[in-house]
Formats: C-alpha cells, structure tokens, sequence
C-alpha cells in the first residue's frame, strides 16, 4: 500500500480558532468542508493532541480562518508549530479581530473567516470531528485560497541539510513542518512533536 496516495487529495489550509476559560488559542488544521446548505453546517477534525481541540470540546464553538496566497511562512510557524498549552500564540501578534462569537479570526493571509455552534461531535480515534451550524462569515479579501499543495511548493521553505544529515545518520523528515527525527526506522506510531503528524508522513532524506 503506497500511503503516499493521501497526497494527492486536495485541501485547503486553515487556522481554526477557539476560545476558553479567558485564553484564546489557534491551530493549523487541513479538513474544513461545508457539511450541508439547508441549514449550512461546517464539519472539521481536530487531532486530540491539540490543544484548540480540548477547547472546542469545552465551549463548542470555533472560528475557521481561511488561508490565502498571501499568507507567509510565518503564519504557519505560529499556529502549526507550537502547542497552546505551553505558549500564547496570539503574543505579539496583532492581525485579528474578534468575532460575534467572541472567538478572534485572523486578518492578514486569510481571504474569509467561518464561525460555528457545535451540534455534533464524532470520535474518529486520533482526531475529533466537530459538525456545526454556521452563525456568521465574511470574505476579507480575493485572493485564491491556499491548498496543501501550493503550501509545499510555494510557502514552505525547502529542508537545510542538518548537523546529523551532515554526520552521515539516517534522518527522517517531516512533509508537513520540516521537523527532523534521527534513526535507522521511525517507529509507526511514531507522532510529530510540532505538527502532530503521524509517521507515514516523514520521508527518509538520508541513509
């Protein structure tokens, strides 16, 4: 079985946002979709290691911001690369604005933002997904939003050769945000400290 088949499904990338007990808190999350039209639901699924999604477990409701071309590499490094429990991502950031639904949306590198109200919840094992009705949305500019492809080949800065690389190991990199795991094999439970992705999505750069 080639896993790398899962690549070739086409997503969009987006920062989901919540807020909870007074902190507010995002994450970078690639499975957003309009669930139904009468009456408009969205559907996402949160991986249970993130923090957003204990979050949203909690108050049920959440913010998507959708990302656009315009978004740097920056944006994804906050959100996607760091966990809520142990930083404030929205420290020294100021592109946002706040919700009807009290929950904060981004403003730069988004071209639209989504807010919802919970319905349903469904446990998918690794990840949680969320079924809701929308209660608002704007668009915020026209430009195209991103896909996880143009995030690969256009955002994403291409993989440094390491220290360890450099000593002849056998390096293990992440697709998603570049984080390196050194050894002969990667466990297949193997999780990303950054990301969260699982193993199938690191790729042997050196052996």
């Amino acid at each position: 079985m080639d896993k790398k088949a899962m690549y070739k499904l086409t997503y969009g990338l987006f920062v989901l946002t919540a807020k909870a007990d007074g902190k507010d808190n995002g994450c970078i999350i690639n499975t957003a979709i309009q669930a139904a039209s009468e009456p408009n639901q969205m559907s996402i699924a949160v991986n249970k290691a993130n923090f957003t999604h204990d979050m949203i477990k909690q108050t049920g409701e959440f913010t998507v911001s959708v990302i656009s071309q315009d978004a740097g590499f920056e944006l994804f490094k906050r959100f996607g690369f760091q966990s809520g429990r142990d930083a404030d991502k929205f420290a020294g950031f100021a592109a946002y604005e706040t919700g009807a639904n009290g929950i904060r949306y981004i403003t730069e590198g988004t071209n639209a933002y989504i807010s919802v109200k919970v319905e349903k919840t469904q446990d998918l094992g690794s990840h949680t997904m969320f079924i809701g009705t929308i209660t608002d949305m704007e668009v915020l500019s026209q430009t195209p939003s991103v896909t996880y492809e143009y995030y690969q080949n256009n955002i994403k800065p291409r993989p440094q050769a390491s220290a360890a690389a450099k000593e002849g190991k056998t390096v293990w990199h992440c697709r998603i945000c570049g984080y390196e795991y050194v050894g002969a094999e990667i466990p297949e439970d193997f999780i990303c400290p950054l990301c969260k992705h699982p193993a199938s999505d690191f790729e042997k750069v050196v052996s």
